[in-house]
């Protein structure tokens, strides 16, 4: 046991400083297996910041939250999109009053315009929405209240504001009750909404200012009955699809869609919507492992050549081991050992490297992070069996010497 430990010893004495009389060599050797593991903490890090922040953007979007839009139309036997929308105020009306499984529903238009308040002024959009747009996007109100059933109705002019513009517009923080002007139509400001943040895209989910929608239509589109959108919150998660399939049967009927028809709108359901983009960071995060993987393949690639130019020329020292008592076994431990120590030298300073790029990008790109102590893990285990795998071929060649041949080398 213990000429075991002193062989042990030894072997570690002996590699480490073959390693530091060959500092650079080594350190060059080490760098493939650095950018690898960077490449791994940085991709893992970037790709589950981008699922996170969809995750959150998804949530954002409200409770149990299905979007009804316009679709595509048949004339003439082709398919085509119209450009204009077939869903109208009345279509809302039918889905809250005959859908039991919809908890809540509000017709939806948009615009954008330049909104001026006393010398200040702001490009913004601006969504027209009925009294139950808080419910299903999940927005609350800060200052203030959101507008009345009655408001809608009588297509009042007033707004409610998004954190952003009312930042913009109204610095000193009196809002509520100030008015201001959209196209040159004055809107009286009842409330401020709650900070909601960006979502993936970078958009300003705060940059909104929120009217009746038949005060938009009238007031700001000049448009008819015709809605852009129809939001809808199902009564639970579990009925989403059960909503799903009544609207669906519901609009096909006002809209006088025969049975096998193609549907003239289209429904989108929170799910959905995050499947859509579940998939696509997963592809991304795909495409940046791959080249982390590869990275590290060129690393370890770059540790067996390097440790076959070192056993090529140490083959006269490995001779004199040998002759002195050494073993193949001792010889293989040794050269393996120094593959071993590179890879995993290279793995520390590319878990650090990796931790910073990742950290830096954040910082200065805004881009969502988070750096997973298990992807930490991993990307070490991986250094160190990359040192295993391509440290075994020279090490093997090494313990395979002949003593005498290796003697008479020059």
């Amino acid at each position: 046991m213990r000429n075991s430990l002193t062989r042990l010893g030894n072997i570690t004495i002996v590699g480490l400083k073959s390693i530091q009389r060959n500092k650079m060599r080594s350190l060059l050797t080490a760098l493939g297996v650095v950018i690898g593991v960077a490449c791994v903490i940085v991709s893992v890090a970037i790709g589950a910041g981008v699922a996170q922040s969809v995750s959150e953007m998804i949530n954002s979007l409200g409770s149990n939250y299905i979007m009804i839009m316009p679709g595509a139309a048949t004339q003439g036997g082709a398919r085509i999109f119209t450009g204009q929308s077939n869903l109208t105020e009345e279509d809302a009306e039918a889905i809250r009053r005959e859908a039991p499984a919809v908890a809540y529903v509000s017709p939806q238009n948009r615009t954008a315009a330049q909104v001026v308040a006393a010398e200040l002024n702001w490009s913004t959009q601006i969504f027209g929405v009925g009294v139950d747009w808080p419910f299903i996007r999940s927005w609350n109100v800060e200052e203030g209240g959101f507008f009345t059933d009655q408001d809608v109705r009588s297509g009042a002019k007033v707004a409610v504001l998004g954190k952003t513009v009312a930042d913009n517009l109204f610095p000193a923080g009196d809002a509520v009750g100030s008015t201001l002007r959209i196209k040159n139509v004055p809107f009286k400001v009842v409330g401020v909404l709650e900070k909601k943040g960006g979502n993936m895209m970078g958009s300003d989910q705060d940059d909104v200012i929120v009217a009746p929608f038949t005060t938009v239509q009238k007031r700001l589109q000049g448009q008819g009955s015709r809605i852009g959108m129809i939001m809808v919150s199902a009564a639970s998660a579990e009925q989403v699809s059960e909503a799903q399939d009544q609207i669906d049967a519901l609009l096909r009927q006002r809209h006088r869609i025969p049975p096998g028809g193609d549907a003239d709108f289209m429904m989108r359901s929170q799910e959905e919507i995050a499947q859509a983009n579940q998939q696509q960071v997963g592809l991304m995060r795909n495409l940046l492992l791959g080249i982390a993987i590869v990275s590290l393949f060129v690393g370890g690639i770059g540790i067996m050549n390097i440790m076959l130019v070192s056993v090529t020329e140490r083959t006269r020292e490995i001779g004199i081991r040998m002759a002195i008592g050494a073993r193949g076994r001792h010889v293989l431990l040794q050269f393996l050992f120094e593959a071993i120590v590179l890879s995993v030298f290279g793995g520390l300073i590319g878990i650090l490297l990796g931790v910073g790029v990742a950290t830096g990008f954040a910082r200065i790109a805004k881009w969502p992070i988070v750096v997973s102590p298990m992807a930490i893990i991993v990307a070490f285990a991986v250094a160190a069996t990359i040192g295993i795998f391509f440290g075994f071929y020279p090490a093997r060649k090494a313990a395979r010497l002949d003593p005498i041949d290796a003697l008479r080398y020059e």
